[in-house]
Formats: C-alpha cells, structure tokens, sequence
C-alpha cells in the first residue's frame, strides 16, 4: 500500500492488489511492512502512503512522512540547572557586588541581600553559575515538559498517599465512635435497628472503594483540546483492567491478527486450546453466533422491508423493526407448513408407510444366476430391468429411432432418416440418399454460378436534358432553328407587354425543342446580374 513504484500493472495484478489491500483492512492479512521492519496501518490513504516519484523509494516506507531533514543547529538538550563552574578566592572586577559572581549582576542577584557585599568584604565569594546558550527548534520552543526531572514526581505520590492514608484515618475514627456510642446506648430495639442502618451507612469498605475506582469504564467523559481529535469527542473505556488484553492471549508472531485501529481480533489466538478454558474465541465467533446473528438477521430484514415499502426503520423504531420480524417468522413457518401439507397430499409421504426391503434400496440380493461364455443365461431368471413413468421405445410415423438420436449443424433429429423436423414421416434410406443428392446439386448449381459469374456492365452516363438547369457541354443546336427561336421569343415577350396585341386564337404546344430551350435561356433576366439594368 505505501509503495512508490509507478510502474505498469495489468487488470489481473490491480485486481490481486486491492483483494489484498481490502484483507489487510479486515485482518484476513498481516500488515505490509516497512524498511525499518515496522508494520504499516492499512487503513492510511494512499494520497499519505504514496511516495513521491522523486525519491525513487522501491521498497514500502512512511519516511517520506517524517522530517528527515534535521537541522544540526537545533537541539534538544536543556539548561544544567544549579550547575557551578568556578569559585573565586577574592573579588573580580566587573562581578556581582552581592555575592561575587561573575555570571550576574548586582540587579539579577537570587542571593540574600549582604549587609556588606562581597565587593568589600571579600568573603564568602559565590561561584559562577553555568551559562549555556543554543537554540531549540520548533517543538522545544512549546515543549511545556522540556527540562523537567521525572525523578521530582515522587513528591507528588507522596502527597497523593498522605492524603489518603489521612482519609482513611478519618473514616475509622468515625466508625469506631459510632461504635462505642451504639454500646454505651440502652434504647430499645428499635433504636437498635435504626443505629445498625447507620453503622451500615458509616462502614466504608476498602475492597467497594478500589472497585468503583475499576469500575469508571462507565463513565463518559469530554475531550477538550486533545490530540486525540476534536473538542466534542467522547472517550467510553469498555473494557475491564483485571482482563487480559486480546493482543497478550498469545504473543507469537504468527499468530492471530490484531488491528490496532478498530481493536479487533477475528480469529482465534489460541485454537489449540481447550475452548472449556478459553473466555475468547475471537471477533469472528461472536459475530455469527447467539444474538448477534440474530440481531443482523433482524437488520437484513428491516432493510428489505424498507426497500419494498413499508414504512419501517431499525434505529428509529426498534421495536415495531422486532414485532414486525417476528409476525413475519410466523407467516413463514405457516407458509412452509402449508407447502409440505400439500405436497404430501399430492404424492404421499413415505416416511408413514411400512419400511422399503433393504434389497430394493441397495440392489442386491440372494437370486443366483448362471451365464454361459456368449452371455446367455443357463440357470436363473434375469434382471428386469425397472421401467421409468415416461414412454420409451415408442416410434411414431414409422420410425425406427426417437427424437434426439442424430445431431448435426446444432440440430436434433432422428437417426433413421436424418431428418430434424420433427413428427415428420420416415423416409429411411432412400431420404439420406435424396437428401444428400439435393446437397450435392446445390453445391454444383453455386459453384457454377460463381464460374460463369461476369462483372457488371458499366452503365453509360446519360446527357442531361436539354431544358435541364445544367448544359451539357456537348450540345449540338442548329443555327437556324436557333434563329428562328430568337425571334419567336422576341415575339412572345412583346405580346406580354401588350395585352392587346394578344389574339384569340392562341395556340400553346407543349413540346420544347433544344433550340428553343436555349433560346429561352439567352432572353431570359438574370436578376443576380449587376449589368441587368444596362442590357
């Protein structure tokens, strides 16, 4: 998971790795480790486990994570608190006039303030403190506990054990008071059954105290500020101290796997214990076994039943989620109930009837029979051989084989007349001969046909008509004709000038000569023609 290797993995090889990656996650697999030989969290991301391709990492690492980089000028060290290094004999020039350091002055002196200093007394000359200056990095700057001297936390246990040790005192102090009050009182018995509550509400038993104290997994309790994560986060300690750790049941290397993150451990860290004396068989035994079987049967049904409709919620009502289930359960059991009673009606149940003989189940018995070297029976009756509720040997349409005895081209049919249609009538040999005689003039007839097959005639491009949009650069007119047409046209645009000049004897013919088509084409307006106007 934390390697860098870009390098090119086929669909098969991706597949394997996320199988694995995904085992590592549920604790199916060890954890992948690192240079250092230090286990990997499965459950880091891959943008934070991915190496940068520059740093040419080959081998899976989280280094590139962790500050590699140190610089050599920070340090972790800390002042020499009340170390000395020099004690002069007589005043220096430049010292503290109080006490005679050199380290100081007079201002920052921590001494008792002299009568007389040492600068005239020359007396009882302090020594000169150890100075160090260097410098912190980043985190010693705000290390709150940098410098301090784990050996000073003893004064705190004693502190701590001095007041219980005074808490305890004090308890038998009153107890023993209550005592000797309850045996100089002479009231009666009822005084002497209200003054036993009390002592029992005095009595403070050590052994109930340590046990309250054990007993806080209880308690919820606010994070606030913490480096576990976030100021609204709750902190639930499940668990009791005086049990052993899943992780201490068996510390083989080999063993079962332990997730730290979610705590879990699926298998069995002991399996070749004896489970009388085991309290822990593994996450995986507890899961698919008792209520929590149950209780995810319970879940699955919810989710269905909400896929398919109804109105129903396991976290929101659990409850009506558990009635329904279990009016569901009924129904099933009556429903399968009622499947096996008519079932049984149907074909009996022979679980009631009298016991089947031992020599019809296992096929055997003490008939003996004799064979000769043909296989022909000398001395004995022969097997029948039990006949099934379906027909067999029965050959309809003259016949002599059944449905599904030949195949061929993905095709049943019957053997006798290899014919697939079926119910069809039997045609016997003479039908296989045809049939293969048809075959055969058919293949003849194709291969003649791809023999004397020719290429396609090339069609001859015919000249567009003459009174088409397009002219036809090979159209013959004649010239005269050509005039003749002129003039018509002339003619015929002067009498739609001029309605008058219209007669009534107009004669129209509807047949248009290549001559006259061109003519039209000469007078006619163009109208994208700039020059138009000007003709």
């Amino acid at each position: 998971m934390a390697t860098a290797s870009v390098a090119f993995k086929s669909r098969e090889d991706h597949r394997k790795q996320i199988e694995l990656e995904e085992a590592r996650k549920a604790g199916l697999a060890p954890a992948e480790v690192d240079e250092d030989g230090k286990e990997i969290n499965p459950h880091i991301p891959q943008y934070m486990s991915s190496a940068p391709w520059y740093l040419n990492s080959e081998k899976p690492s989280l280094k590139h994570q962790r500050k590699w980089k140190s610089d050599p000028n920070y340090t972790k060290s800390w002042y020499d608190r009340g170390a000395k290094i020099f004690q002069a004999e007589k005043y220096r020039k430049g010292a503290c006039q109080n006490c005679g350091a050199m380290t100081h002055n007079a201002k920052a002196c921590m001494d008792r303030p002299r009568k007389i200093g040492a600068k005239y007394t020359n007396k009882n000359i302090a020594p000169d403190e150890k100075i160090e200056s260097f410098e912190l990095d980043y985190d010693g700057k705000r290390d709150r506990w940098n410098g301090y001297d784990p050996s000073t936390y003893h004064r705190v246990i004693d502190l701590y054990e001095a007041k219980e040790d005074a808490r305890k005192k004090y308890l038998k102090e009153q107890q023993l008071k209550k005592l000797e009050e309850k045996n100089n009182n002479e009231k009666g018995d009822d005084a002497a059954s209200d003054g036993d509550e009390e002592e029992d509400d005095l009595r403070v038993d050590e052994a109930k105290v340590d046990e309250s104290r054990q007993m806080d997994f209880a308690k919820v309790e606010k994070r606030v500020r913490t480096t576990g994560g976030g100021s609204t986060g709750t902190v639930r300690n499940l668990r009791i101290r005086e049990d052993t750790a899943k992780y201490l049941l068996n510390l083989d290397v080999n063993s079962a796997h332990y997730d730290p993150k979610t705590r879990s451990m699926r298998e069995d860290p002991l399996p070749d214990a004896d489970p009388n004396d085991k309290f822990y068989l593994g996450d995986n035994q507890y899961r698919n076994s008792g209520q929590a079987l149950e209780f995810k049967q319970l879940n699955i049904h919810s989710w269905e039943a909400f896929d398919k409709g109804q109105d129903m919620h396991m976290q929101a009502a659990p409850s009506q989620a558990e009635l329904l289930y279990k009016s569901f359960q009924v129904a099933k059991d009556k429903l399968k109930s009622q499947t096996k009673d008519t079932i049984m009606d149907k074909y009996g149940n022979a679980a009631t009837k009298d016991e089947i003989p031992m020599e019809l189940l296992l096929g055997q018995s003490e008939r003996q029979v004799e064979y000769d070297r043909a296989g022909r029976i000398i001395k004995g009756q022969e097997v029948i051989l039990p006949k099934s509720k379906y027909e067999e040997d029965v050959h309809a349409n003259n016949h002599t084989s059944v449905w599904g005895s030949y195949w061929k081209d993905h095709q049943w049919g019957y053997k006798c007349c290899q014919q697939t249609i079926r119910n069809s009538y039997c045609t016997g040999s003479a039908g296989i001969e045809a049939a293969e005689a048809a075959l055969d003039l058919m293949k003849a007839n194709i291969a003649r046909k791809e023999a004397t097959e020719e290429s396609p005639k090339k069609v001859e491009e015919k000249r567009m008509a003459s009174w088409g949009t397009d002219i036809p650069e090979d159209l013959e007119l004649n010239e005269e004709a050509l005039a003749n047409a002129l003039k018509k046209e002339d003619l015929s645009r002067r009498e739609e000038k001029d309605e008058r000049k219209r007669k009534y004897n107009v004669k129209y013919n509807n047949d248009v000569t290549p001559e006259e088509m061109e003519a039209y084409r000469m007078k006619r307006v163009h109208h994208e023609d700039p020059m138009k106007d000007f003709l």
